[in-house]
C-alpha cells in the first residue's frame, strides 16, 4: 500500500497556481496601500491646520493677560499641559524617522527618506518586517522593551495621559484654577482618549495589546500612518485643553479665522454593493456647530452655491457631515460640494470640497490545493479568499455532495463529501450590515475515490515469479497508484486457486493475509504453475467494499 509521487505536470500545476496566488496577494497590497497613503495625507494636512490654530489660540489666551489676572493660571496649566504634549509629539516624531529610515534606503545621494517623510516618495511601503522589528514586537510573547520600541511608546503615552489627568485634578482642588463640573468631566473623557488600551482579540493562539494591534506585521504604510494618527490625537487633545482651559478664563472666544474643508474616507478601495462612507469637515472645527451654524452640501460649487443653489445637504453631527452613498457599477467615482460657515457677522463664508472613490466588483478565490474535484472520505483541502476583505471576515459555506467545510484559520477550509454529484462553494464576507455575498458561487464535482488493485509480493497483474520467492507472499495488499490523497484501502478477502499436480485448489481468505490451507497450496506449486489471486475484495477510507482486479503469477 503506498500513496503516490507527484508526477511533473502535477509539480507544474501546483507552483503555477502558487505564483498566481502570489501576485493576486501583491495585487489587494497595492490597492490597499494605496488607501493607507490617502489617509496618511489627509492627516497630515489636519495636523497641520490643528497646529496653526492651536498657535493662534495659544497667542490670543497669551494676549488676555494684560490686565486680567485671572487668565494667567489657566493660561499656565495650558502651557504646562501643551509642553508635555510637545515632548510626546517630538518622540513620535523621532521614532517614527527611525522606523523609516530603518527600513528605507537612500533615494538619492542627496535626499533620505526619513527626512523628508513623504510616503509617496517611498519604496519599500509595503516592508512589514522591519517596521516589527525595529519596534520590538517581532516575537509577541517576548517583546522588547529598550529604547524606541512600541512599548516605550506605549509608556509614553501612558505617561503623559496620567500627568494631564494628575493636572486637571490639581486644578480641581485650587480655586483659581477650578473649572466647571462638565468642562472637567468632558476634559478628562479627551484626555484618557490618547491612553493605549489593549484590544484584548486573539489570533493564533496570541492575545493582542495596543503594540500589536497598531505596529505587529503591518506594512511601512499603516505603521506611519497610525504614528500620524496618534500624533493627531495629542493635537486634538492639545486643542480641547486650550479650548476648555481659555474659555473658563472668561476672557476667550474662539474664532475661525483660517478654515479648509476636509474629506477622510476610511478606504477609497471599496467592492460594488458596499457603502462609501467619508467624514466631510472643517479642521479645528467645533462640536456646537449646527445646522443653524454651518450646511453641508453635495453636487454644489462654491459660485452655485453663493447664487443659492441648495445641493443635497447632508446630516451634520458633533461638528462634521456624515457623507454616505449607495455603490453601484463598477470604476472610478467623483463628487464634490461646498461647506457653508456662519461667520460671526451673521454671513457666510464658502469651503469647496471634492474627493473619489474606486468601486471594484466583488472577487473570490477557491482553490482546491491537490485536485480541482472532491473526493469522498478523505480530507480535500481548499483555500478560499475574497479581494479586499481579511480572512476572518470570510464566510465560507458549502451544499451538495453531503460536503461539510472545516475551516483550518487563515483562509485554509478542508472538504469532507460523502455523496457523489456537485458541491456548491458560497464565500461572503461580514459587514455593519450583516453578510454580503463575494462573486458567484462556484461549483465542484464530489466523485468517489478510485478503484485500487490488488498487489501480491510487491506485484501487480500478470507477472512471472520464482519458486523461492512464493514462501515470501505473506497476504494481499492494495495499492492506488497516482492519487494524491492519503487514501488508503484494506483488503477484507480474496480467493487464491491454482492447479497442483493436474488437481484444482481452491480456498477464500478472510482479512488480507494467507491462512494455513491458502501457505500449503503455494508450497506444492511446482514450476509452470499459475497461481489466481481474485476476488479480491478492500475497503476504502470512504466505507464502501470493493472487488478490485486481481494478481497472476507464473512460477518459472
Amino acid at each position: 500500500m503506498a500513496g503516490g509521487k507527484e508526477t511533473p505536470r502535477q509539480k507544474m500545476i501546483g507552483m503555477m497556481y502558487l505564483v498566481l496566488t502570489a501576485l493576486l496577494a501583491m495585487n489587494v497590497s497595492k490597492q490597499i496601500l494605496q488607501g493607507y497613503l490617502s489617509v496618511n495625507e489627509s492627516l497630515e494636512k489636519s495636523k497641520s491646520n490643528i497646529t496653526e490654530n492651536n498657535d493662534r489660540v495659544t497667542k490670543a489666551f497669551q494676549a488676555t493677560l494684560n490686565g486680567n489676572a485671572g487668565a494667567k493660571p489657566y493660561y499656565d496649566k495650558a502651557i504646562e499641559a501643551k509642553a508635555l504634549i510637545d515632548q510626546a509629539y517630538v518622540y513620535i516624531s523621532q521614532l517614527r524617522a527611525k522606523v523609516v529610515a530603518a527600513t528605507e534606503p537612500l533615494t538619492n545621494k542627496d535626499v533620505k527618506i526619513a527626512d523628508t517623510m513623504n510616503l509617496r516618495r517611498m519604496d519599500k511601503i509595503d516592508d512589514y518586517d522591519i517596521p516589527t522589528n525595529i519596534l520590538g514586537i517581532s516575537e509577541p510573547k517576548e517583546p522588547k522593551k529598550g529604547e524606541g520600541t512600541a512599548f516605550e511608546l506605549r509608556g509614553k503615552l501612558t505617561e503623559l495621559h496620567d500627568k494631564l489627568i494628575s493636572l486637571v485634578d490639581g486644578m480641581q482642588k485650587n480655586a483659581p484654577t477650578k473649572l466647571l463640573e462638565d468642562d472637567y468631566q468632558g476634559i478628562k473623557r479627551k484626555i484618557g482618549s490618547i491612553k493605549p488600551t489593549d484590544s484584548g482579540r486573539e489570533e493564533d493562539g496570541i492575545k493582542f495589546n495596543w503594540e500589536m494591534d497598531n505596529f505587529y506585521h503591518l506594512p511601512l504604510a499603516a505603521v506611519y500612518t497610525n504614528m500620524n494618527k496618534i500624533q493627531n490625537d495629542l493635537k486634538n487633545t492639545e486643542a480641547e485643553i486650550l479650548q476648555v482651559f481659555s474659555g473658563a478664563s472668561g476672557k476667550l472666544a474662539i474664532k475661525f479665522d483660517h478654515l479648509e474643508a476636509k474629506v477622510i474616507a476610511p478606504s477609497s478601495y471599496i467592492q460594488a454593493g458596499q457603502p462609501y462612507n467619508a467624514d466631510i469637515f472643517l479642521a479645528a472645527s467645533s462640536s456646537k456647530l449646527g445646522s443653524g451654524d454651518m450646511e453641508i452640501l453635495v453636487g454644489v460649487d462654491s459660485a452655485a452655491a453663493i447664487k443659492g443653489a441648495k445641493g443635497s445637504p447632508i446630516d451634520i453631527q458633533n461638528g462634521m457631515g456624515r457623507y454616505q452613498v449607495g455603490t453601484g457599477g463598477a470604476g472610478l467615482q467623483n463628487y464634490q460640494g461646498v461647506i457653508k460657515f456662519k461667520k460671526p457677522d451673521g454671513s457666510f463664508d464658502y469651503y469647496p470640497f471634492k474627493g473619489e472613490y474606486m468601486v471594484a466588483q466583488a472577487a473570490t478565490a477557491v482553490e482546491p490545493e491537490k485536485m480541482n474535484v472532491f473526493y469522498i472520505g478523505v480530507p480535500n483541502p481548499v483555500m478560499i479568499s475574497a479581494a479586499g476583505v481579511a480572512p476572518t471576515d470570510v464566510v465560507a459555506t458549502i451544499s451538495g455532495g453531503g460536503c461539510k467545510l472545516i475551516s483550518k484559520g487563515n483562509g485554509k477550509y478542508e472538504v469532507m463529501a460523502s455523496t457523489a454529484g456537485d458541491a456548491i462553494i458560497t464565500v461572503s464576507a461580514k459587514t455593519k450590515e450583516g453578510t454580503k455575498a463575494q462573486g458567484p458561487p462556484k461549483k465542484f464535482r464530489v466523485k468517489r475515490i478510485p478503484d485500487p488493485v490488488a498487489k501480491v509480493g510487491g506485484k501487480t497483474g500478470n507477472v512471472d515469479v520464482k519458486k523461492i520467492e512464493l514462501i515470501q507472499i505473506g497476504g494481499v495488499g492494495a495499492e492506488l497508484a497516482g492519487f494524491d490523497f492519503d487514501a488508503r484501502f484494506v483488503v477484507t478477502s480474496f480467493e487464491l486457486s491454482a492447479v497442483v499436480k493436474g488437481a484444482l485448489k481452491s480456498v477464500v481468505c478472510p482479512g488480507n493475509s494467507l491462512n494455513a490451507e491458502a501457505r500449503a497450496i503455494l508450497s506444492t506449486a511446482g514450476v509452470g504453475s499459475k497461481i489466481f489471486f481474485e476476488n479480491v475484495k478492500a475497503k476504502g477510507p470512504d466505507g464502501s467494499v470493493r472487488n478490485i482486479p486481481g494478481v497472476t503469477l507464473k512460477v518459472k
